[in-house]
């Protein structure tokens, strides 16, 4: 076919004029030669790579950086910094430290500071300063944290017209637990439930809480009040008290509800513990479960501080003991068949037995 256009393929005759026709080796060898000529005689139109055309998009902050983690994990009574840096120091520029209360999703400011001065507001003000490990450096310490100090911050610097700020999380490691008074089940108003949480040594649980603890195997029927003041229940296993089983494992929701008339339990969160919780065996009622207690330097202890024990210190008995509430518990962290039955670990609960049975013994607490 090639032959056809001028007798001689396309190509001009060899070197020695006789007309000799080239191999088919060297005919596609001038053919390769013509294509590399060709593109790079092209056009930079037609190339396949192109410079990119305009410019990078300005970064969201420019005095700020941005936080490598935007969560901080820590424990009760742990010291932890939340990381703010400048990169440039603006001329009369001040940064805010501000916590996002999720109870009420208010903003109450921290710490205000023009990197010479500073002053501290708010119920954190004893247990907040600046890191101050150079002078870029506007990072919040919290020491000797507190359940309460779980939430969202924020870093804002101050600068006239070019205000910008970091968001970040404190998360405490820590384990959510269901309550419910000795009078049976959704006994407690919005306002009730947080008072009983805090007697128990923890409080009531964030919505985020009480999902991770779902995620990692909590699975309980009845609806409780959370932080928000809304209510819900965790389910694992659907099952027809619960909702009934077409409906898809998850949290499931009540919604906002009436704080002072709709009644229904808490959900309770509480972390690491300053201290340690032990058992003393006997034969004791409830007065004399707390005299035991004392005898030994130490106090009953609460139901938020067994949970912590079982969760922080593996703390696995299996003798039933009073708690401060009257009610008795045991905690297993090595499930077996002596022990409840139960396949998971947990606190079991005998419920809130007469305080004049003596059947039990009972779980102090000594702090540090």
């Amino acid at each position: 076919m090639l032959e056809a256009l001028d007798g001689n393929g396309g190509f001009p005759k060899d070197a020695a004029g006789d007309g000799t026709v080239p191999s088919l080796a060297l005919r596609m060898h001038r053919l390769l030669l013509l294509g590399s000529l060709w593109l790079l005689a092209a056009p930079p139109a037609l190339s396949i790579f192109q410079r990119p055309t305009g410019s990078p998009a300005p970064p969201r902050l420019q005095y700020l950086l941005e936080p490598l983690h935007a969560a901080v994990h820590t424990q009760r009574g742990a010291t932890a910094t939340l990381p703010c840096v400048l990169r440039a120091l603006p001329r009369n520029y001040r940064v805010k430290w501000s916590k996002v209360e999720p109870a009420n999703y208010r903003e109450s400011v921290i710490i205000i500071t023009n990197g010479l001065y500073h002053k501290n507001y708010g119920p954190l003000s004893p247990r907040v300063r600046l890191r101050h490990s150079h002078r870029y450096d506007a990072s919040l310490t919290i020491t000797d944290v507190a359940l309460e100090d779980e939430g969202r911050y924020r870093c804002q610097l101050v600068n006239g017209l070019e205000d910008e700020s970091v968001s970040l999380t404190l998360h405490l490691e820590g384990v959510v637990f269901p309550y419910q008074p000795s009078n049976g089940r959704y006994k407690f108003n919005y306002h009730e439930a947080k008072r009983a949480c805090e007697q128990q040594d923890s409080r009531l649980a964030t919505y985020q809480q009480l999902y991770k603890a779902w995620t990692e195997g909590l699975d309980w029927c009845n609806a409780g009040w959370i932080l928000d003041g809304t209510v819900h229940y965790p389910i694992i296993n659907s099952r027809e008290p619960c909702g009934g089983r077409l409906l898809l494992p998850g949290v499931r929701t009540y919604g906002a509800r009436d704080k002072q008339k709709d009644r229904f339990d808490a959900f309770c969160f509480t972390s690491a513990l300053q201290g340690q919780v032990y058992f003393i065996r006997g034969h004791l009622n409830f007065k004399e479960a707390g005299q035991a207690c004392r005898n030994h330097g130490a106090a009953i202890a609460k139901v938020g501080q067994l949970y912590s024990a079982w969760k922080f210190s593996q703390l696995d008995r299996c003798d039933g003991g009073w708690l401060a509430d009257g009610s008795v518990r045991y905690p297993i962290t090595t499930p077996r068949e002596r022990c409840g039955g139960l396949p998971d670990p947990g606190v079991r609960s005998f419920g809130f037995p007469s305080k004049e049975l003596r059947t039990y013994g009972t779980y102090c607490f000594t702090g540090k």
